[in-house]
């Protein structure tokens, strides 16, 4: 059984990958971008103070003119991939990069923004004592607010404003950093796992309401990959995988699918595509050959204990490796897992795919 999902995976991969670039036949919806470095296509760059940032080589070597943006990627990231089966030709810019353009901000933010930044967290305090300073997702919702504001100014009208936004696509992808934290005894106050598990949960919640209080309602959310594999998660754990965080991970998982299956029979005209990321990636690593992938436990960039730089050496057969530096995946892998959030099965993507969720053929 496990073998015939594994073909089947491969083969809607094969399939998509042959038709991914093809012009989607209806106008692509507004993109509206949550979460933690996974999205992050530049966020932090505005925060002077943050020490969590990308806009240094190697990072990007493989974007455009080799730019490197303040993505976590050698190339594009997993925000990037999945606007672009959209048919979209980029990503929505930054938030406080709109923010800084009076000028265009309001014409631009009715196509979407970018609110996701790297090192961020579901918990307020997550990434703010590592980092100095990041927007939790408390704040980034904060930040769409304004957004909304602003289009109730240009529309006039409350009902003409869900109207807009009921068609949008509000991406997320969070909890990584808080598990990290957790388990490295970072997070404040100081929890017990139990606690820590219903502060997480009760929080996300709350987020995933005042979304949908002010408008939200296409949500397309990655839960946690299994980061207990990550090349720093192994370099602690004497090069294996770390069992706790592969716990944590899995168990966000479960308790999304609750959240979600809650919100969603609370208010009926929410819909949402929840990926099992854990799963999607397991699944990669387990038959990584088939995914054209040889080293799924290094960094390409480092030695996968510190963020790639320009002091790092680094791989030149990026595509066949699972991550780019000790956290994120390369561009590769973040296109893979685009290809099954829109084309994967119920067991990847449920209790809908991005494609089914958006009504787009890719």
């Amino acid at each position: 059984m496990a073998k015939r999902s594994i073909s089947c995976f491969l083969l809607v991969l094969v399939s998509l990958l042959a038709v991914a670039l093809a012009e989607a036949t209806t106008e692509p919806p507004a993109v509206y971008i949550f979460g933690d470095s996974t999205l992050d296509v530049g966020t932090n760059n505005y925060i002077p103070e943050c020490l969590a940032k990308a806009d240094f080589y190697f990072n990007g070597i493989d974007f455009p003119y080799s730019e490197p943006t303040g993505r976590f990627s050698n190339g594009l990231n997993t925000a990037d991939e999945i606007v672009r089966l959209l048919g979209l030709r980029r990503s929505p810019p930054p938030f406080l990069q709109l923010v800084n353009d009076p000028l265009t901000f309001r014409k631009n933010i009715l196509k979407g923004a970018n609110f996701a930044s790297g090192g961020s967290g579901i918990l307020n305090s997550t990434g703010q004592h590592q980092y100095i300073r990041v927007i939790s997702m408390g704040d980034q919702i904060q930040q769409f607010s304004t957004v909304r504001s602003n289009i109730t100014n240009m529309t006039a009208s409350d009902a003409a404003t869900d109207a807009i936004l009921s068609k949008a696509f509000f991406l997320i992808s969070v909890g990584s950093n808080d598990i990290f934290e957790y388990l490295l005894n970072i997070t404040r106050p100081p929890m017990t796992v139990p606690e820590f598990n219903a502060t997480l949960v009760s929080t996300y919640e709350y987020h995933l309401k005042t979304l949908y209080e002010l408008g939200a309602r296409k949500l397309g959310i990655l839960t946690v990959p299994p980061i207990g594999c990550t090349p720093i998660a192994r370099a602690r754990a004497n090069g294996n995988c770390s069992e706790p965080a592969q716990r944590f991970a899995q168990a966000f998982y479960t308790e999304a699918v609750a959240l979600l299956e809650k919100l969603s029979s609370q208010v009926p005209d929410l819909r949402y595509s929840l990926a099992n990321t854990y799963l999607m990636t397991t699944g990669m690593m387990e038959n990584m050959f088939a995914f054209g992938l040889r080293d799924i436990t290094s960094a390409c960039c480092g030695d996968g204990t510190y963020a790639c730089n320009q002091t790092a050496s680094f791989c030149s057969n990026r595509d066949e490796y699972l991550f780019w530096d000790q956290f994120h995946p390369t561009q590769r892998v973040s296109e893979l897992a685009a290809l099954t959030l829109f084309g994967g099965s119920e067991s990847f993507v449920a209790p809908m795919n991005f494609s089914q969720l958006l009504g787009v053929n890719i």
